[in-house]
C-alpha cells in the first residue's frame, strides 16, 4: 500500500512541469469500499432511463436491468482478481495496458476517458430533467441551435461541477456514504409504498408484441447504469484484507445494485400504468406523486412529499455520478500520461489549486460538446458501448495474465471456473454491442480506430513499456507463426527516454548516488528519477502519516538531489512515497516510473531489506524490471576504475557503466581477467575491450584464486565495478558468495551491476547454476572462458549441509 505524496519534474526548457497523481490512501472497511461501487452506479440510469426502457421493452424492462447486471458480474469477477494482483491508479486501463500492451492500452484509455465524458454528459442531462421538473422551462434558442431546457440546465450544472473539480473542492468519503445510504433509503421507501399499491395484472402481458426483440438493444442503452464497479479496484491497497473484502465489495455492489434496479422497476410497473412511465424521463417523480397521493397525514396529501423525495434522489444521484466521473477521468489521464500514451503535460498540477487543471478543463470541454450534440439515449448508449469495449478487453487481459504465467502476478482472489468466466465476460460484452443502434456502433468503432492510429502515429515513439502479451510472443518467436511475431513486433513501443531511478533514504549518501545516476543519465540523454520511500509503521494509516507531515522531511533531501543532478544538466523528477513496505516498494516504484536503470545504495538493512544484504539485493535484481546498480559507498571517486570480467550479460553492463563514467569523468579504466594462460587471457581482454569501447583501458591478467586477484588489483583502484552473482537462496546459504567476500576485502567503493532478469519461483529459490559472468562457478571449460576457478566449489552432500551452512554463517 503506497501513497505518492509529491511529484515534480524539471523538464527541458519550455516544457511544463509534470506532477503525479495524489492517491488518498486510507484503511477502507468493506462498507466503505462497497459504497464506492454503489455510489458510482446508482445514478441517472435508474432515475432517467426507465421511461426509454419501458417504451421499448414493456414489463421486460426489469429483465434488461437484470441482464445488464449479469453481464457486469462476469467482468466484476475478472476485475476483482486483477485488482488484488495489480492495485494501481487507472483501473481497467492499467490492467489492459499491462497485459495486452500499449496499443490496446490506448484503446482502453481513450474508450474509458471518452466513455466517462459521455456518461457525465448523460448524467447532467438527467440532472437538467429533474431540475426542470421544478422550474418548468421550455426549449431555449441559442442562435441557430435550439436546446431543450434539460440541456441548458445540464450545461449550467456541468460548468458548476467542472469548476468545483478545477478549483479543488473534494467530496469526502463520509459524504459519499451519506449520499449512497440516502439514495438506497429513498428507493426502499418508494419500493415499499409501491408494493402496497401493486397489482400483478399491470405486468401482463409480460412480453407485449415486439418487445422481446428489444431486450438486448435496451440492455445496451441501460448498461450505463452499471459503470463504476471497476473503480473499487483502484483503491485495492487501501482496503482492509483486500483478498476477501475487495471481491466482496466489487461483486456485492453489482449484485445489490442489480437487485435494487430490478425490484424498483417491477414495483414501479406493477403500481402505476405503464403509459405513465413510457418515454417519461422523470417517470419516477410522477409515479411517486401518484402513489404517495393515496396517503395523507392530518388531511395533507403526501403526494408532494413523495414527488419531492424522488426529485431530491434524482438530483443527488445525477450530480454525484457526474462529479465522480469527472474525478475518475483525471485518474485515467494521469495513468495514460505516465505511460506517455498522451502528453504528460495533461497531468500538470495547478500551482494554486493543486488540481490537474488541464485534464479537467479538456474533459469538461468534451462533456459540454457532448451535452449540446447528444440526446439522453445517444449519450447513455455511447457511454455504454465504450465501456463494454473496455470491459471486454479487461476480461481478455485476465486470460493473458493467467496464461503467460508472468512473474509477480499473484492475486489474493482468483476467478472461479476459469477460463469460462472471463471468456463469457468478454464475449457477452462485445456481443451486446452488436444489438445497439448502428450509428452509435459506427461512431464508437471510429473512436477505436482513432485510438489505434493515435498510438501508431504519436504514442508508439514515446511509450517505453511493453505489455505482457507482446513480450510473451517475442520470447517465443521461434515457436510461433511468423505472422504473429511480425504483427507483435510492428506495434511494440519504441520510446527512447532513458530513465535512471534513484531510491534515496540517507542524506549522507545522496550526493554520491545522484552523481552516479546523473552521469549515466547524461551519457544516455535521459532523466533522473529521484524517489524517497518513507517508511510508515503498520499501526499508522498512510493518510494519518500524510496529515502529520511525514513526507515533509523528504522534501529537503529531494531538493538537494535535484540541485545536484541539475549540475549535470539532466532532466529531474522527484517523488515522495509513503509506504508500509519500503524495500518491496522499490520494485513497484521502478515499474510505476518506468525505470530503465535503478541505482541504489548498499548497506545493512538498506531500504528496509531484511536479512543478509546480498539476499535482498539478489531478489531485487531478479524482480526489478530494469538494469540494476548497487553502490557500496566508501567515497565517490571514479578516477581509477577496475572492471573484472569473464564475459556475460552482467560483465557487459559493467563495461557499459565503466565506459559512461570514463566519458563523464575521464576515468582510467583497468580490465581484469583471471586465467591460467596469460596469452589467452590477454587475447580475451583485447577482444572484449574493443567490443565495449574500452580499447584505451589497461589490461591486467592474473592467475590463481579469483577473489585474491580482485583484492590485489583493487588496491590501486578507487572504484570496483563487478557483475552480481546469479545463485539461488539455498545456494547462497550453503555455499556463501564471491561478491559478498570481495565487498568486505576491498577498500574502495564497489558498484554491483545486474541486467534485467526474469526468473521463475523455483529458479529463484534453488538457483539455476552460474552464468558466464559468474566468476567462481561455470560449466564451461577454461578454454571457453579464460577463467580457471580456484578452488572449485565441491558439491555439497546432504549429510554435510548443516555443517557447511554453519561455517558459512560464521563468515
Amino acid at each position: 500500500m503506497w501513497y505518492d505524496i509529491h511529484t515534480e519534474s524539471r523538464n527541458r526548457p519550455g516544457w511544463p512541469a509534470v506532477s503525479g497523481d495524489e492517491e488518498l490512501a486510507k484503511d477502507l472497511g468493506p462498507l466503505a469500499a462497497l459504497t464506492i461501487g454503489i455510489g458510482t452506479m446508482i445514478g441517472a440510469g435508474i432515475f432517467v432511463l426507465p421511461g426509454t426502457a419501458v417504451a421499448r421493452a414493456g414489463p421486460l424492462a426489469a429483465f434488461t436491468f437484470v441482464l445488464g447486471g449479469v453481464i457486469a458480474l462476469f467482468t466484476a469477477l475478472s476485475a476483482s482478481e486483477l485488482g488484488t494482483a495489480m492495485p494501481k491508479s487507472g483501473g481497467a486501463y492499467f490492467y489492459v495496458n499491462r497485459a495486452l500492451g500499449p496499443m490496446f492500452g490506448s484503446v482502453a484509455g481513450w474508450a474509458n476517458w471518452l466513455g466517462l465524458a459521455f456518461a457525465s454528459a448523460f448524467y447532467m442531462y438527467g440532472f437538467g430533467e429533474y431540475v426542470n421538473a421544478l422550474v418548468g422551462l421550455g426549449p431555449v434558442g441559442l442562435g441557430f441551435v435550439t436546446l431543450e431546457a434539460a440541456q441548458v440546465i445540464g450545461l449550467a450544472g456541468a460548468l458548476l461541477f467542472i469548476a468545483v473539480n478545477y478549483f479543488g473542492a473534494k467530496e469526502t468519503g463520509g459524504l459519499q456514504i451519506v449520499i449512497v445510504m440516502s439514495l438506497l433509503g429513498i428507493l426502499a421507501v418508494f419500493t415499499v409504498v409501491g408494493l402496497l399499491n401493486a397489482e400483478m395484472s399491470s405486468l401482463r402481458p409480460l412480453a407485449p408484441p415486439g418487445t422481446t426483440s428489444q431486450v438486448l438493444p435496451v440492455t445496451g442503452i441501460i448498461f450505463v447504469s452499471y459503470l463504476g464497479f471497476v473503480q473499487i479496484t483502484s483503491v485495492a491497497e487501501e482496503i482492509k484484507n483486500p483478498g476477501r473484502n475487495l471481491p466482496l465489495a466489487v461483486l456485492g455492489s453489482v449484485v445489490i445494485v442489480t437487485v435494487v434496479y430490478a425490484l424498483f422497476l417491477l414495483v414501479l410497473l406493477a403500481a402505476v400504468p405503464n403509459e405513465l412511465v413510457a418515454n417519461n424521463e422523470t417517470a419516477v417523480v410522477d409515479a411517486a406523486r401518484l402513489l404517495f397521493g393515496n396517503y395523507s397525514v392530518f388531511g395533507f396529501s403526501l403526494g408532494a412529499v413523495g414527488a419531492g423525495m424522488l426529485l431530491i434522489g434524482g438530483l443527488l444521484a445525477t450530480a454525484s455520478s457526474a462529479n465522480a466521473s469527472i474525478l475518475s477521468s483525471s485518474r485515467i489521464n494521469f495513468a495514460m500520461g505516465r505511460e506517455k500514451i498522451v502528453t504528460p503535460s495533461l497531468n500538470e498540477i495547478h500551482d494554486r489549486f493543486g488540481t490537474p487543471y488541464k485534464s479537467i478543463a479538456l474533459t469538461g470541454a468534451l462533456i459540454l460538446v457532448f451535452l449540446v450534440a447528444g440526446s439522453v439515449n445517444s449519450l447513455s448508449t455511447m457511454g455504454s458501448v465504450l465501456h463494454l469495449i473496455v470491459y471486454g478487453l479487461l476480461n481478455i487481459a485476465l486470460i493473458v495474465m493467467r496464461e503467460s504465467e508472468v512473474e509477480g502476478y499473484d492475486p489474493d482472489f482468483e476467478v472461479p471456473f476459469y477460463p469460462v468466466v472471463p471468456i463469457i465476460g468478454a464475449v457477452s460484452s462485445f456481443a451486446l454491442i452488436i444489438y445497439i443502434e448502428p450509428t452509435i456502433i459506427l461512431i464508437s468503432f471510429g473512436l477505436v480506430a482513432f485510438a489505434v492510429l493515435w498510438y501508431l502515429l504519436y504514442a508508439r515513439g514515446k511509450v517505453e513499456s511493453r505489455g505482457v502479451l507482446g513480450t510473451w510472443i517475442l520470447d517465443r518467436s521461434e515457436d510461433l507463426p511468423e505472422q504473429a511475431v511480425s504483427a507483435a513486433t510492428s506495434v511494440q513501443p519504441s520510446g527512447g527516454d532513458y530513465r535512471v531511478m534513484v531510491p534515496l533514504a540517507n542524506p549522507a549518501t545522496e550526493e554520491h548516488l545522484i552523481t552516479l545516476a546523473s552521469a549515466i543519465a547524461k551519457q544516455r540523454g535521459g532523466t533522473v528519477v529521484a524517489v524517497n520511500i518513507a517508511n510508515v509503521p503498520d499501526q499508522t494509516s498512510l493518510e494519518a502519516a500524510r496529515d502529520r507531515g511525514a513526507h515533509e522531511a523528504a522534501h529537503d533531501l529531494l531538493d538537494q538531489a535535484r540541485e545536484d543532478a541539475e549540475t549535470f544538466d539532466v532532466d529531474v523528477e522527484t517523488h515522495v512515497v509513503l509506504s508500509h513496505r519500503v524495500f518491496e516498494e522499490v520494485f513497484d516504484a521502478a515499474r510505476t516510473y518506468g525505470a530503465d536503470m535503478t541505482v541504489m545504495g548498499w548497506g545493512e538493512d538498506s531500504h528496509g531489506a531484511p536479512g543478509r544484504a546480498e539476499s535482498a539485493v539478489d531478489e531485487l535484481a531478479y524482480s526489478l524490471p530494469s538494469d540494476f546498480l548497487v553502490f557500496r559507498d566508501r567515497g565517490f571517486d571514479a578516477s581509477r576504475i577496475l572492471v573484472p570480467t569473464a564475459g556475460g550479460p552482467a560483465s557487459d553492463l559493467s563495461g557499459a557503466v565503466a565506459k559512461m563514467l570514463q566519458a563523464e569523468f575521464g576515468s582510467e579504466v583497468t580490465l581484469l581477467h583471471v586465467a591460467d594462460d596469460e596469452d589467452e587471457g590477454r587475447r580475451f581482454l583485447s577482444a572484449w575491450a574493443d567490443e565495449h569501447g574500452l580499447s584505451d583501458a589497461t589490461h591486467r591478467v592474473e592467475s590463481g584464486d579469483v577473489e585474491a586477484s580482485i583484492e590485489r588489483a583493487a588496491r590501486d583502484a578507487t572504484m570496483l565495478i563487478i557483475g552480481a552473482t546469479q545463485k539461488g537462496l539455498i545456494s547462497r546459504l550453503v555455499r556463501g558468495s564471491l561478491v559478498l567476500n570481495v565487498l568486505n576485502d576491498v577498500e574502495c567503493s564497489v558498484l554491483l551491476t545486474e541486467t534485467r532478469s526474469d526468473r521463475g519461483a523455483l529458479d529463484r529459490l534453488f538457483g539455476s547454476g552460474a552464468r558466464a559472468n559468474d566468476l567462481v562457478e561455470t560449466d564451461e571449460t577454461p578454454a571457453e572462458t579464460g577463467v580457471t576457478p580456484d578452488p572449485s566449489t565441491p558439491v555439497v552432500d546432504d549429510d554435510d549441509a548443516d555443517t557447511d551452512a554453519d561455517t558459512d554463517a560464521e563468515k
